[in-house]
Order: structure tokens, then C-alpha cells, then sequence
């Protein structure tokens, strides 16, 4: 199927990025090229964006819809985690702008043989980047079951997460658990009856566990975000769509930390530790999806939109 995915708060990340016509943007996950034709759309001779994605899909459908743009753009195949080595393979040290989409792309979620999604029965997969070794099969089949544990309660927040656990490590004592359809079907069997009608499809959080759990997802996050922030010129902007709680606050706490980063006692009447700010939290609170956004595409419903602009002052050190 062709690579379709309806940009999120996509009219809000574009004001919020504050393009200049002959800046240097960084889309860290590229995906369906949605934000990025925009960014690029509003770039003159000078102005330059550098799209990355891990998935090959991604990047031959990006290419083609960006393709009209010329040399203004340039596409990479990486993990946003890696952008400074991008950038510096590029000969450039700074840029004015970054977005990072956090959200699984719906091309993703509905082409039956990538294996994310419960609503299909085929074999486990789950990766992002199919080159990588790590599968869902494989976390499914051999994570011990504390470890599964860990993660279904962790990354999906699953109050049945001990009894998913427990009823996975039966099953595939039995046989090895393939597809997404005999895990779905384990999982229900582990949430009881009267609460398999509330709260949603019973695989929904045990499936994004896996997901997580099988791209790294959260971990990349967490040690991306200082050198992110590091690569922003004076004024430049991060701006990251999260999709859940887990990301958010991992967000939240890395912009809050990069604003105000002294670790002196609040009794003391100046600071002493040296730390300084690295620039300010435009977004007090989320931006969140408008109704006309959520009744067209019900997948927003989730997104938080933040952003983190560096200070005139923070001069680029990394």
C-alpha cells in the first residue's frame, strides 16, 4: 500500500518552528513528508531541510513528494538519535529548527505485514527499521517472564500486565508464539471478561509495550533530547508531537531541565553551581488537537505538541 499518514497538529508546528525563509531545518522523523513539505514550501534559495527516517518505505515516499523541492532538501536514512553525526556528514553545525513526530505512521499500523497492529493476523514484527535484528517475535519468545512484565506494566501502563505476562510464558511454553493474531488472542484470555468491554481493545496497551519495547523508543528519547537542544542555533526551535503519557514526560522534564538546569539548594540567595539555561519553554501547557482536527482524524486524539526555543545567548558548544 502507498505510504499514508495525516500529519498532526500539523498547522500548529509549522507557526510554532517560526520558519525563516534560508534557515536549516531537521524533520527527525520524516514519515509521510506531511510537515516536511511544508517546512520546505515556506524555504527560499538558501533555506535547506534535512528529512530522516529509519523506515525505507518512508524514505522512497518521502523522496518523491519532496522530490519538486530540488536541492533544498535532502533525505537520510537514520535514527533522529543520530543527527548531529547527519548533519556533520552534511557539513553543517547548527540549525534554526527541528520537529521530531513521535507517532507510529498509519502506514505503519496498517500494512498487515509490518505487524503492529492486533486488528491483523500475521507473523510478529513490530520494527521500525526492518534492518534492525530485534523483533516483537523475539521479545515475545524469549524476554523472561519478570521482564515482560516490566515491560507491559512500564511502556504500556497495563494494570493486568502480571497476568498478560503469565498467560504469554504459558502459551509459548506450549509452542512459539508467531502472529499478532494468536498474541491478541492470549492477551484477551488474560484480562478478565467485564473488563474486556471497557477502556478499549484489550491488546491495545500490551501491543504498544512490545512496540516500545522492540524500537527503543523511549530510550532513544530520553538520550536525544540534550544533544538536540545542543544543535539549535540562538533562537531555533525543537518542537516534538508526543502520543503518550510515557513521552510526554520524558519532554517535559528535558525542557523544564534545559530551562532551568542549577542544581543549587532554593535557600540559597544566588547560584553557585555554574549551570546555566540553554534557552526557555514556549509551551507552558501542551498544545493539544481542536475539535475540526479530531473529527477528521481520530488518531490525534492523543498528541501533545511542546516547544523549546535556545536562548540568543547559549552559544552552540557540542
Amino acid at each position: 500500500m502507498a505510504f499514508e499518514h495525516t500529519s498532526v497538529l500539523l498547522k500548529e508546528t509549522i507557526e510554532g518552528l517560526e520558519i525563516k525563509p534560508e534557515g536549516i531545518y531537521v524533520d527527525g522523523t520524516l514519515g509521510g513528508a506531511g510537515h516536511s513539505r511544508e517546512i520546505a514550501a515556506r524555504l527560499l534559495a538558501g533555506g535547506r531541510l534535512i528529512g530522516i527516517d529509519q523506515d525505507e518505505a518512508a524514505i522512497q515516499a518521502a523522496g518523491q513528494r519532496l522530490a519538486d523541492f530540488g536541492d533544498r532538501v535532502t533525505i537520510v536514512r537514520s535514527n533522529y538519535r543520530d543527527t548531529k553525526e547527519v548533519l556533520s556528514s552534511l557539513g553543517i553545525r547548527g540549525i534554526d529548527g527541528m520537529l521530531l513526530d513521535l507517532g507510529v505512521s498509519s502506514y505503519q499500523l496498517d500494512t498487515e505485514e509490518r505487524g503492529f497492529s492486533y486488528r491483523f493476523d500475521v507473523p510478529l514484527d513490530m520494527r521500525m527499521d526492518q534492518r534492525q535484528r530485534l523483533t516483537a517475535r523475539e521479545i515475545v519468545n524469549t524476554y523472561e517472564e519478570r521482564e515482560l512484565f516490566r515491560v507491559i506494566r512500564e511502556y504500556g501502563e497495563d494494570k493486568f500486565a502480571r497476568n498478560i505476562a503469565k498467560h504469554i510464558a504459558a502459551a509459548r511454553r506450549l509452542k512459539p508464539i508467531e502472529t499478532t493474531g494468536e498474541l491478541n488472542e492470549i492477551i484477551k484470555a488474560a484480562i478478565p471478561a467485564r473488563m474486556r468491554a471497557e477502556g478499549g481493545h484489550p491488546s491495545k496497551r500490551t501491543f504498544q509495550a512490545i512496540r516500545i519495547e522492540c524500537n527503543h523508543e523511549l530510550e532513544v528519547l530520553k538520550e536525544s533530547l540534550e544533544e538536540l537542544i545542543g544543535l539549535l542555533n540562538p533562537r531555533g526551535r525543537l518542537c516534538i508531537i508526543t502520543f503518550h503519557s510515557l513521552e510526554d514526560r520524558i519532554v517535559k522534564t528535558a525542557f523544564k531541565q534545559a530551562a532551568n538546569p542549577c542544581t543549587c539548594p532554593p535557600e540559597f540567595p544566588v547560584c553557585v553551581c555554574g549551570k546555566k539555561s540553554r534557552g526557555r519553554v514556549i509551551t507552558g501547557k501542551p498544545i493539544l488537537p481542536g475539535e475540526e482536527e479530531l473529527k477528521a482524524n481520530p488518531r490525534a486524539k492523543s498528541a501533545k505538541l511542546r516547544i523549546f526555543e535556545k536562548t540568543h545567548e547559549n552559544l552552540i558548544t557540542e
